[in-house]
Protein backbone atom coordinates (compact mmCIF):
# COMPACT_ATOMS: atom_id res chain seq x y z
CA UNK A 1 0.00 0.00 0.00
CA UNK A 2 1.24 3.01 -0.98
CA UNK A 3 0.26 6.90 0.08
CA UNK A 4 1.10 6.60 3.67
CA UNK A 5 3.73 9.32 3.93
CA UNK A 6 2.93 12.81 4.21
CA UNK A 7 5.24 15.37 3.99
CA UNK A 8 8.68 16.73 2.26
CA UNK A 9 11.02 17.96 4.59
CA UNK A 10 9.08 17.24 7.50
CA UNK A 11 7.71 13.67 6.95
CA UNK A 12 5.51 11.45 8.74
CA UNK A 13 4.84 7.69 7.81
CA UNK A 14 2.12 5.97 9.76
CA UNK A 15 1.64 2.21 10.08
CA UNK A 16 -0.35 -0.50 11.60
CA UNK A 17 -4.56 -1.37 11.61
CA UNK A 18 -7.15 -1.26 14.14
CA UNK A 19 -7.24 -5.09 15.41
CA UNK A 20 -3.34 -5.28 14.51
CA UNK A 21 -0.28 -5.72 17.61
CA UNK A 22 -0.62 -1.88 17.40
CA UNK A 23 -0.37 1.47 15.35
CA UNK A 24 2.13 3.91 14.99
CA UNK A 25 4.14 6.77 13.35
CA UNK A 26 8.01 7.34 11.61
CA UNK A 27 8.43 11.40 11.74
CA UNK A 28 12.02 12.56 9.52
CA UNK A 29 12.99 15.20 9.50
CA UNK A 30 12.84 17.06 13.10
CA UNK A 31 15.47 19.58 13.29
CA UNK A 32 17.86 18.16 16.61
CA UNK A 33 17.74 19.54 19.46
CA UNK A 34 14.02 20.06 20.15
CA UNK A 35 13.26 18.97 23.53
CA UNK A 36 10.84 15.58 23.57
CA UNK A 37 9.12 13.32 25.68
CA UNK A 38 6.60 10.52 25.89
CA UNK A 39 4.45 12.61 27.76
CA UNK A 40 4.61 15.52 25.15
CA UNK A 41 3.19 12.91 22.65
CA UNK A 42 0.56 11.71 25.59
CA UNK A 43 -0.86 14.90 25.86
CA UNK A 44 -2.52 14.83 22.57
CA UNK A 45 -3.43 11.43 22.15
CA UNK A 46 -5.22 11.05 25.73
CA UNK A 47 -7.56 14.11 23.86
CA UNK A 48 -7.82 11.58 21.17
CA UNK A 49 -8.78 8.41 23.87
CA UNK A 50 -11.59 5.98 23.21
CA UNK A 51 -13.85 5.35 26.39
CA UNK A 52 -13.45 8.47 28.12
CA UNK A 53 -17.12 9.52 28.03
CA UNK A 54 -20.44 7.83 26.63
CA UNK A 55 -20.12 10.16 23.64
CA UNK A 56 -16.86 7.87 22.51
CA UNK A 57 -16.88 4.67 21.50
CA UNK A 58 -16.57 2.14 24.76
CA UNK A 59 -14.08 0.25 23.24
CA UNK A 60 -10.74 0.80 26.29
CA UNK A 61 -7.31 1.70 25.36
CA UNK A 62 -4.53 3.49 27.70
CA UNK A 63 -3.12 4.23 23.96
CA UNK A 64 0.04 4.48 26.02
CA UNK A 65 3.27 5.67 23.30
CA UNK A 66 6.77 4.29 23.30
CA UNK A 67 9.03 6.78 21.49
CA UNK A 68 11.34 4.13 20.02
CA UNK A 69 14.14 6.24 18.25
CA UNK A 70 15.39 9.42 17.34
CA UNK A 71 15.04 11.41 20.89
CA UNK A 72 18.23 10.99 23.54
CA UNK A 73 18.39 13.01 27.08
CA UNK A 74 15.26 14.39 26.45
CA UNK A 75 16.16 16.49 22.73
CA UNK A 76 15.61 15.10 19.25
CA UNK A 77 18.64 13.78 17.56
CA UNK A 78 17.85 14.62 14.04
CA UNK A 79 17.39 11.25 13.33
CA UNK A 80 13.92 9.20 12.47
CA UNK A 81 11.59 9.17 15.37
CA UNK A 82 9.96 5.93 15.90
CA UNK A 83 6.95 5.82 17.69
CA UNK A 84 3.99 2.92 18.76
CA UNK A 85 1.33 2.40 20.47
CA UNK A 86 0.16 -1.03 21.30
CA UNK A 87 -3.55 -2.76 20.73
CA UNK A 88 -4.54 -3.99 23.76
CA UNK A 89 -8.50 -4.36 23.89
CA UNK A 90 -9.04 -5.63 20.10
CA UNK A 91 -12.70 -8.00 20.45
CA UNK A 92 -12.01 -9.07 16.60
CA UNK A 93 -15.04 -11.25 17.04
CA UNK A 94 -17.21 -7.98 16.61
CA UNK A 95 -15.92 -7.92 13.26
CA UNK A 96 -16.05 -11.53 12.21
CA UNK A 97 -19.62 -11.02 10.45
CA UNK A 98 -18.90 -8.10 8.27
CA UNK A 99 -16.45 -9.91 6.18
CA UNK A 100 -19.09 -11.31 4.18
CA UNK A 101 -20.61 -8.06 2.98
CA UNK A 102 -19.86 -4.20 2.61
CA UNK A 103 -20.93 -1.47 5.40
CA UNK A 104 -22.67 1.08 4.40
CA UNK A 105 -20.93 4.27 4.42
CA UNK A 106 -17.35 2.29 4.97
CA UNK A 107 -14.26 1.72 2.63
CA UNK A 108 -15.57 -2.49 2.75
CA UNK A 109 -16.14 -2.51 -1.11
CA UNK A 110 -13.37 0.02 -2.56
CA UNK A 111 -10.57 -1.79 -0.46
CA UNK A 112 -12.11 -5.07 -1.88
CA UNK A 113 -11.81 -3.68 -5.38
CA UNK A 114 -8.30 -2.06 -4.61
CA UNK A 115 -6.55 -4.72 -3.75
CA UNK A 116 -9.73 -7.47 -4.28
CA UNK A 117 -8.62 -8.62 -0.11
CA UNK A 118 -9.35 -6.90 2.68
CA UNK A 119 -8.91 -6.73 6.82
CA UNK A 120 -12.24 -6.37 8.08
CA UNK A 121 -11.18 -6.44 11.98
CA UNK A 122 -12.77 -2.37 12.39
CA UNK A 123 -11.40 -1.57 9.25
CA UNK A 124 -7.90 -2.55 9.04
CA UNK A 125 -5.94 0.27 7.64
CA UNK A 126 -9.00 2.10 7.27
CA UNK A 127 -9.87 2.55 10.78
CA UNK A 128 -9.81 5.75 12.43
CA UNK A 129 -7.37 3.81 15.02
CA UNK A 130 -4.77 5.37 12.36
CA UNK A 131 -5.05 8.42 13.14
CA UNK A 132 -2.95 7.88 16.24
CA UNK A 133 0.28 8.06 14.53
CA UNK A 134 -1.13 11.30 12.80
CA UNK A 135 -1.66 12.46 16.32
CA UNK A 136 2.20 11.82 17.44
CA UNK A 137 3.53 12.85 14.54
CA UNK A 138 1.13 15.78 15.17
CA UNK A 139 2.49 16.41 18.76
CA UNK A 140 6.06 16.81 17.87
CA UNK A 141 5.11 18.99 15.12
CA UNK A 142 3.30 21.67 17.31
CA UNK A 143 6.36 21.25 19.85
CA UNK A 144 8.74 22.74 16.78
CA UNK A 145 5.74 25.26 15.86
CA UNK A 146 5.53 26.56 19.85
CA UNK A 147 9.39 27.20 19.26
CA UNK A 148 8.70 29.88 16.90
CA UNK A 149 5.69 30.78 18.23
CA UNK A 150 2.75 29.59 16.70
CA UNK A 151 -0.37 28.75 18.67
CA UNK A 152 -3.25 26.28 17.18
CA UNK A 153 -6.70 26.64 18.67
CA UNK A 154 -9.20 23.71 17.17
CA UNK A 155 -12.69 23.25 18.07
CA UNK A 156 -15.85 21.61 17.71
CA UNK A 157 -18.16 24.28 15.63
CA UNK A 158 -20.99 22.86 14.67
CA UNK A 159 -22.55 19.94 15.46
CA UNK A 160 -25.76 18.23 14.00
CA UNK A 161 -26.78 22.15 13.25
CA UNK A 162 -26.16 22.97 16.98
CA UNK A 163 -23.47 26.09 16.31
CA UNK A 164 -21.26 28.06 18.91
CA UNK A 165 -21.64 31.78 19.66
CA UNK A 166 -18.56 34.25 19.01
CA UNK A 167 -20.34 36.31 21.53
CA UNK A 168 -19.99 33.01 24.16
CA UNK A 169 -16.64 31.91 23.00
CA UNK A 170 -14.16 30.72 25.66
CA UNK A 171 -10.82 28.82 24.60
CA UNK A 172 -10.48 27.00 27.65
CA UNK A 173 -14.20 25.80 27.89
CA UNK A 174 -13.10 23.11 25.01
CA UNK A 175 -11.47 20.71 27.14
CA UNK A 176 -14.01 21.34 29.80
CA UNK A 177 -17.25 19.33 28.07
CA UNK A 178 -17.32 16.29 25.65
CA UNK A 179 -17.84 17.56 22.65
CA UNK A 180 -15.17 20.24 22.22
CA UNK A 181 -16.85 23.33 21.91
CA UNK A 182 -15.67 26.99 23.47
CA UNK A 183 -19.45 27.77 24.44
CA UNK A 184 -20.85 25.95 27.29
CA UNK A 185 -24.31 26.51 26.24
CA UNK A 186 -24.17 24.98 22.97
CA UNK A 187 -21.93 21.93 24.46
CA UNK A 188 -25.24 20.86 26.50
CA UNK A 189 -27.89 21.32 23.87
CA UNK A 190 -25.25 19.06 21.86
CA UNK A 191 -24.98 17.01 24.67
CA UNK A 192 -29.06 16.53 24.85
CA UNK A 193 -29.01 15.68 20.97
CA UNK A 194 -26.36 13.21 21.38
CA UNK A 195 -28.56 11.27 24.07
CA UNK A 196 -31.59 11.30 21.66
CA UNK A 197 -29.45 9.97 18.79
CA UNK A 198 -27.96 7.13 20.68
CA UNK A 199 -31.55 6.36 22.09
CA UNK A 200 -32.19 6.08 18.20
CA UNK A 201 -29.30 3.94 17.47
CA UNK A 202 -28.13 7.21 14.81
CA UNK A 203 -25.28 9.17 14.71
CA UNK A 204 -24.29 12.89 14.16
CA UNK A 205 -21.82 15.01 12.13
CA UNK A 206 -20.53 18.61 12.48
CA UNK A 207 -17.98 20.95 11.85
CA UNK A 208 -14.03 21.82 12.79
CA UNK A 209 -13.00 24.81 12.89
CA UNK A 210 -9.50 25.22 13.58
CA UNK A 211 -7.37 28.73 14.19
CA UNK A 212 -3.82 29.25 13.97
CA UNK A 213 -1.56 32.83 15.32
CA UNK A 214 1.67 33.49 15.06
CA UNK A 215 2.78 31.89 11.95
CA UNK A 216 4.60 34.70 9.90
CA UNK A 217 3.67 36.32 6.68
CA UNK A 218 5.84 34.36 3.12
CA UNK A 219 5.09 30.71 4.27
CA UNK A 220 4.22 28.51 1.13
CA UNK A 221 4.29 27.81 -2.77
CA UNK A 222 2.70 30.05 -5.19
CA UNK A 223 1.62 27.04 -7.63
CA UNK A 224 1.00 23.58 -6.75
CA UNK A 225 2.81 23.73 -2.88
CA UNK A 226 0.47 26.42 -2.16
CA UNK A 227 -0.12 26.63 2.41
CA UNK A 228 -3.84 26.29 1.35
CA UNK A 229 -3.58 23.50 -1.07
CA UNK A 230 -1.35 21.46 1.01
CA UNK A 231 -3.89 21.96 4.34
CA UNK A 232 -6.43 21.23 2.51
CA UNK A 233 -5.08 18.03 1.27
CA UNK A 234 -3.87 17.33 5.20
CA UNK A 235 -7.07 17.57 6.28
CA UNK A 236 -9.10 15.57 3.63
CA UNK A 237 -6.79 12.91 3.95
CA UNK A 238 -8.68 12.42 7.26
CA UNK A 239 -10.97 9.71 6.63
CA UNK A 240 -14.11 10.71 8.13
CA UNK A 241 -13.75 14.55 6.57
CA UNK A 242 -15.65 14.98 3.38
CA UNK A 243 -15.00 19.06 3.02
CA UNK A 244 -12.62 21.47 3.55
CA UNK A 245 -13.13 25.53 3.24
CA UNK A 246 -10.67 28.22 4.00
CA UNK A 247 -11.69 31.60 5.40
CA UNK A 248 -15.34 32.45 4.53
CA UNK A 249 -15.04 29.31 2.28
CA UNK A 250 -18.47 28.38 0.36
CA UNK A 251 -19.61 31.67 1.38
CA UNK A 252 -17.48 33.78 -0.62
CA UNK A 253 -19.35 32.54 -4.10
CA UNK A 254 -22.25 34.33 -2.31
CA UNK A 255 -20.73 37.71 -1.74
CA UNK A 256 -19.23 40.53 -3.89
CA UNK A 257 -16.07 41.81 -4.44
CA UNK A 258 -16.45 44.95 -2.82
CA UNK A 259 -17.23 42.85 0.29
CA UNK A 260 -15.50 40.11 -0.25
CA UNK A 261 -11.72 41.71 -0.56
CA UNK A 262 -9.77 42.19 2.45
CA UNK A 263 -8.40 45.65 2.70
CA UNK A 264 -4.68 46.40 3.55
CA UNK A 265 -3.16 49.73 5.70
CA UNK A 266 -0.67 50.11 7.89
CA UNK A 267 0.20 50.85 11.52
CA UNK A 268 2.63 53.69 12.69
CA UNK A 269 5.10 50.48 13.24
CA UNK A 270 5.29 50.66 9.51
CA UNK A 271 3.60 46.75 9.63
CA UNK A 272 0.99 45.91 6.98
CA UNK A 273 -2.06 44.32 8.46
CA UNK A 274 -6.00 44.10 6.79
CA UNK A 275 -9.38 45.13 8.39
CA UNK A 276 -11.22 41.72 7.60
CA UNK A 277 -9.84 38.42 7.33
CA UNK A 278 -12.26 36.92 4.36
CA UNK A 279 -9.35 35.06 2.55
CA UNK A 280 -8.62 33.13 6.21
CA UNK A 281 -5.16 34.53 6.04
CA UNK A 282 -3.88 32.69 2.85
CA UNK A 283 -3.41 34.82 -0.61
CA UNK A 284 -2.15 33.22 -3.37
CA UNK A 285 -1.32 29.88 -1.50
CA UNK A 286 1.01 32.12 0.51
CA UNK A 287 0.65 33.24 4.39
CA UNK A 288 -0.03 37.17 4.84
CA UNK A 289 0.87 36.97 8.63
CA UNK A 290 -2.75 37.01 9.88
CA UNK A 291 -4.30 34.89 11.54
CA UNK A 292 -5.46 31.37 9.44
CA UNK A 293 -8.77 30.37 9.76
CA UNK A 294 -10.50 26.79 8.01
CA UNK A 295 -13.03 24.96 8.45
CA UNK A 296 -13.30 20.40 8.48
CA UNK A 297 -17.04 18.91 7.82
CA UNK A 298 -16.84 15.33 9.35
CA UNK A 299 -19.90 13.32 8.23
CA UNK A 300 -21.33 11.04 11.00
CA UNK A 301 -20.20 7.86 12.30
CA UNK A 302 -21.00 5.33 9.50
CA UNK A 303 -21.42 2.18 12.07
CA UNK A 304 -24.57 2.66 13.16
CA UNK A 305 -27.52 0.19 14.59
CA UNK A 306 -30.30 1.06 12.69
CA UNK A 307 -31.40 -1.41 10.26
CA UNK A 308 -29.69 -0.39 7.05
CA UNK A 309 -29.81 -2.09 3.40
CA UNK A 310 -26.45 -3.45 1.79
CA UNK A 311 -25.28 -6.19 -0.69
CA UNK A 312 -23.32 -8.95 0.50
CA UNK A 313 -20.17 -10.54 -1.69
CA UNK A 314 -22.23 -12.64 -3.58
CA UNK A 315 -24.38 -9.61 -4.94
CA UNK A 316 -27.39 -10.29 -2.31
CA UNK A 317 -29.53 -7.36 -1.34
CA UNK A 318 -29.88 -7.99 2.87
CA UNK A 319 -30.29 -5.37 5.60
CA UNK A 320 -28.19 -5.11 8.49
CA UNK A 321 -27.44 -3.74 11.93
CA UNK A 322 -24.06 -3.06 13.01
CA UNK A 323 -22.45 -4.68 15.93
CA UNK A 324 -19.30 -3.49 17.56
CA UNK A 325 -18.04 -0.96 19.60
CA UNK A 326 -18.82 2.66 17.47
CA UNK A 327 -18.71 6.27 18.37
CA UNK A 328 -21.96 7.88 18.13
CA UNK A 329 -20.26 11.27 16.89
CA UNK A 330 -16.85 11.03 15.86
CA UNK A 331 -16.21 15.20 15.77
CA UNK A 332 -14.75 15.56 19.40
CA UNK A 333 -11.99 12.76 19.21
CA UNK A 334 -11.50 14.54 15.67
CA UNK A 335 -10.06 17.64 16.80
CA UNK A 336 -7.21 17.10 17.99
CA UNK A 337 -6.58 14.82 14.47
CA UNK A 338 -7.47 18.01 12.43
CA UNK A 339 -4.98 19.76 14.94
CA UNK A 340 -2.12 17.49 14.60
CA UNK A 341 -2.76 17.60 10.53
CA UNK A 342 -2.76 21.15 10.48
CA UNK A 343 0.67 20.92 12.75
CA UNK A 344 2.28 18.60 10.12
CA UNK A 345 1.41 20.65 6.93
CA UNK A 346 2.33 24.20 8.82
CA UNK A 347 6.07 22.42 9.94
CA UNK A 348 6.43 21.12 6.27
CA UNK A 349 6.06 24.77 4.67
CA UNK A 350 7.93 26.44 7.43
CA UNK A 351 11.41 24.59 6.56
CA UNK A 352 10.35 24.49 2.60
CA UNK A 353 9.81 27.93 3.18
CA UNK A 354 13.70 28.47 4.82
CA UNK A 355 15.61 28.21 1.40
CA UNK A 356 13.04 30.33 -0.53
CA UNK A 357 15.34 33.65 -0.01
CA UNK A 358 19.04 34.08 -0.67
CA UNK A 359 19.72 36.48 2.02
CA UNK A 360 18.04 34.14 4.74
CA UNK A 361 20.01 31.14 2.96
CA UNK A 362 23.47 33.42 3.13
CA UNK A 363 22.88 34.71 6.80
CA UNK A 364 22.20 31.12 7.72
CA UNK A 365 25.45 29.81 6.56
CA UNK A 366 27.48 32.82 7.04
CA UNK A 367 26.77 32.84 10.88
CA UNK A 368 28.55 29.05 10.60
CA UNK A 369 31.47 30.36 9.25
Amino acid sequence: MSGSIYGTLFRASTWGESHGAGVGVVVDGCPAGLSLSEGDIQKYLDRRKPGQNRFATPRKEDDTVEILSGVFEGRTTGTPISMMVYNTSQRSKDYSEIASYYRPGHADYTYDEKYGFRDYRGGGRSSGRETIGRVAAGAVACKLLQEIGVEIVTYSRKIGGIEISEDRFDKEEILRNPVCMPDAQAAEQVEELLEEKLREHDSVGGVIECRICGLPSGIGEPVFEKLSANLGKAILSIGAVKGFELGDGFAAADSFGSANNDSFYCEEDGRIKKHSNHGGGIYGGISDGSEIVFRAAVKPTPSIAKLQKTVNKSGQNIEISIKGRHDPIIVPRAVVVVESMAALALADMLLLGMSARLDAVVAFFRDRM
